[in-house]
């Protein structure tokens, strides 16, 4: 076993195959660790992710040293058949990196029985073994930004589903009808750990496909009763989305954590308004948002600094301060403006959003496609009457940091590993040497940098797929990194040469397109030594 740092509170621990991974995971789930919060299981890999106040890295690598390795998961007598057309885009480079004719291709991976390992990188994708080895390819050298769903694909020892439109780097051979994750299923995602998994060709055999209705969502505004607090969204340039703390619990299915770009702030906004901190915000971002109140209310804006107007019936303005508590009468109607610094505001009104939670959370997961609908022009939401358990308003908050302006440069400290080694010297200097640009193509998946000299690899090895964090520095072939954000893909393909560290997670989050990062390491990589208690 290696045990390699990930940030100050998540290590990965590499093993010989993916049968000790599956055997560690079982373990661990069978005989916890005390402070273990999470774990994502991978091709040879298991992510933990642990509480520092009552676990070091050091003692969790020595509890794990201990575990029997050799117990074998026994497949599940479960098969699934995917039908798929083969017209995938990728089918000719693969035919080109086999040596295979496309026929040859098809019919070696129809006539596998593959089995689902684990679920990671989206909900409902699963990571398909024992295929026929002469249909090993290596992922693309760079990432396509978006993947249809429904996309069969190929990487290294795998294949896989796309269960919905994602950025990917595998290699496309075909395409299928059915759905991969689907709320309305039970459980939903439609490959779980230990089933079995065949394909076959629809153009040799024709099939009925019944479509489940995709339920990514929950309608976040029911008919509200008459005496109802209600806001209508007046304008929204880019449509807000419900956040709170995160969806915890979910890894197994390849539901990932998402949640607030800048935890902190949501919180603030909820302590403004006397609401508790993990209650559903909205969150803004670019400001530009306009909504008309019904009734009176108590408004918290916290986040990036946009100017506040609020419009009373009368047609009277009056400007308004973030980070305050703002009192509103009925039909005062509140503006946002454009935030001059930063990326993301949270609004928070005293009672909170009455919004169903999806698997257990309000958080929207933009890759995942789950959680409440985008809040857009014409949406109505409906406010939680006031309850006993709210506290008195907030008036002491204040921003936890400077917010980064378009063109200003912005120091992230960064925790070197899991996957330093796989960068010469140069590269490791290149990563804190220059100047980091965030381009236009970032969002709440992460932000895809751009530097004038790439970030130099040893070699063009693959790696097998394995947890990410939120923070992570993940690099593709072309060396220009991505900084991975709430909504990021559970497991990932590429090297992670660092993970900025948690404390710096929120400033992140609300870095602008434009600006640029300088990254700063705060350790030097090595592997976790194990202390036996």
């Amino acid at each position: 076993m290696r045990f390699l740092p990930v940030s100050l509170t998540v290590m990965l621990v590499e093993l010989a195959d993916l049968d000790e991974t599956l055997a560690l995971f079982a373990s661990l789930e069978a005989d916890p660790v005390d402070g273990v919060e999470d774990m994502v299981p991978a091709a040879r890999t298991l992510m933990i992710r642990f509480r520092p106040e009552k676990l070091t890295a050091e003692r969790l690598a020595g509890a794990i040293t201990t575990r029997d390795l050799s117990a074998r998961i026994a497949p599940s007598d479960k098969c699934i058949e995917i039908p798929v057309r083969y017209d995938g885009e990728d089918l000719g480079d693969v035919a080109d990196l086999t040596g295979l004719p496309v026929e040859e291709i098809i019919r070696r991976h129809t006539e596998s029985e593959f089995t689902v390992a684990f679920c990671g990188f989206a909900p409902g994708f699963g990571y398909l073994v024992g295929g026929d080895p002469a249909l090993q390819v290596p992922r693309r050298q760079s990432p396509r930004t978006r993947i249809p769903a429904g996309s069969v694909a190929l990487a290294g020892a795998f294949s896989g589903v796309y269960p919905q439109a994602s950025p990917g780097g595998w290699q496309i051979i075909g395409t299928t009808p059915e759905k991969m994750w689907d709320l309305s299923r039970d459980p939903p995602a439609l490959f779980q750990p230990g089933y079995r998994v065949r394909f076959f060709d629809l153009a040799n055999k024709s099939v009925a496909v019944v479509q489940g209705t995709a339920i990514g969502s929950e309608v976040q505004a029911a008919d509200a009763a008459p005496d109802a607090v209600t806001l209508k969204i007046l304008s929204a340039p880019m449509p807000a989305l419900f956040q709170d703390l995160g969806r915890f619990g979910q890894t197994g299915q390849g539901v990932s954590a998402s949640g607030a770009l800048d935890r902190g702030a949501l919180k603030a906004a909820n302590r403004v308004v006397g609401n508790p901190v993990n209650f559903p915000c909205l969150e803004i971002t670019l400001g530009g948002f306009s909504f008309e109140i019904t009734d009176r209310a108590v408004l918290g804006i916290t986040g990036a600094p946009c100017p506040i107007q609020v419009r009373d019936a009368s047609g009277r303005v009056q400007t308004a301060e973030t980070y305050q508590p703002i009192s509103l009468e009925p039909g005062d109607v509140v503006t946002l403006g454009h935030a001059p610094k930063g990326m993301r505001s949270y609004l928070a009104l005293r009672g909170g959003f009455a919004v169903k939670p999806v698997l257990g959370s309000a958080a929207t997961d933009t890759l995942a496609v789950v959680g409440p609908d985008p809040v857009s022009t014409g949406t109505v939401l409906t406010i939680e009457p006031e309850t006993k358990g709210l506290a008195p308003v907030s008036l002491t908050e204040a921003p936890a940091f400077d917010h980064p302006a378009s063109g200003e440069t912005v120091t992230l400290d960064v925790v070197m590993g899991p996957r330093s080694d796989w960068f010469t010297k140069a590269g490791i200097a290149t990563l804190s040497g220059q100047l980091w640009q965030i381009t236009p193509q970032s969002n709440r998946v992460g932000i895809r940098l751009s530097g004038d000299v790439p970030l130099e690899r040893k070699d063009k090895a693959e790696l097998p797929s394995e947890g990410t964090a939120t923070g992570a520095i993940q690099v593709p072939h072309s060396g220009q990194p991505v900084l991975f954000l709430a909504d990021h893909p559970l497991t990932g393909g590429y090297p992670v040469i660092g993970t900025v560290a948690e404390y710096h997670l929120d400033l992140a989050g609300q870095i602008p397109v434009n600006a640029k990062i300088r990254f700063r390491p705060v350790t030097a990589f090595t592997d976790i030594k194990p202390t036996i208690a």
